[in-house]
């Protein structure tokens, strides 16, 4: 595993700031491996070397997931020299404890956003493998048909000669569909409408797997998720049941 700086190792964990542990570490209250250590850059390996804080162990961050409703005009980082990211929208307690996003909704592109600091969890979701189901909303210039529907069962080729996996459109009222997909290559939605002719107007995140967007959050609301949550990520059964639970719980 690579090795990280003590101080974020520390802000991971939700041990405090960058700042805060600048000072606790050069009072001598952090030891590595039972020796007390004073520089906010040393460097450690997490799976080899054991860090206290005041005699006590600190334990691998606890896994979290969270469900962000992203609003428009923010873009899908950690962080961005210029650009407000989507973890500038929680509180500084939720920042420290590693989260980042699963998958990618551009700038224009609003809605379900999964926040996580589980990287063995956000690659499952993600993957073409698992299969996860992704549902935007979307609004376009022009009026869908079901030629379109049947373009993108058989599975669109875009513009650059990408070639994308069958997908699931469903014609809403004029100018409007939903879109399923269980990829995520670039901007996907935007390009594969695009290559149909219905350049994109509005779009947003609605669901994954059967996990839907709770729309009272409103933009830029957040709230955590439990186990219940976390099976309709995985699961074909709205009711969030599956005949075999999910290895990362």
């Amino acid at each position: 595993m690579p090795k990280i700086r003590l101080d974020k190792f520390l802000a991971d964990r939700g041990v405090g700031s960058r700042r805060e542990l600048k000072d606790i570490i050069r009072s001598g209250r952090v030891s590595v491996n039972g020796v007390p250590v004073r520089e906010a850059e040393r460097k450690l390996d997490p799976e080899a070397e054991q860090v206290s804080l005041d005699g006590e162990l600190i334990s691998a961050p606890r896994l979290r997931y969270w469900m962000l409703d992203k609003p428009l005009g923010v873009v899908t980082a950690t962080e961005d020299a210029r650009e407000k990211t989507v973890l500038d929208l929680l509180p500084p307690e939720l920042r420290r404890l590693g989260l980042f996003p699963v998958g990618r909704l551009d700038k224009d592109t609003s809605g379900l956003l999964i926040l996580t600091n589980d990287g063995e969890f956000a690659h499952r979701v993600i993957s073409p493998k698992s299969a996860v189901e992704k549902c935007y909303y979307a609004k376009v210039d022009g009026e869908l048909n079901e030629e379109d529907v049947d373009a993108f069962r058989e599975g669109l080729v875009l513009r650059d000669g990408t070639r994308c996996l069958p997908a699931k459109l469903e014609l809403l009222e004029p100018g409007a569909c939903l879109v399923r997909v269980t990829e995520g290559k670039y901007h996907q939605v935007r390009r594969m409408l695009a290559s149909r002719g219905k350049p994109v107007l509005e779009l947003r995140g609605m669901s994954v797997g059967t996990l839907e967007l709770d729309e009272g959050l409103g933009p830029g609301g957040w709230k955590e998720l439990d186990e219940k949550d976390l099976c309709r990520l995985f699961s074909p059964d709205p009711m969030g049941n599956m005949s075999k639970n999910p290895t990362v719980f």
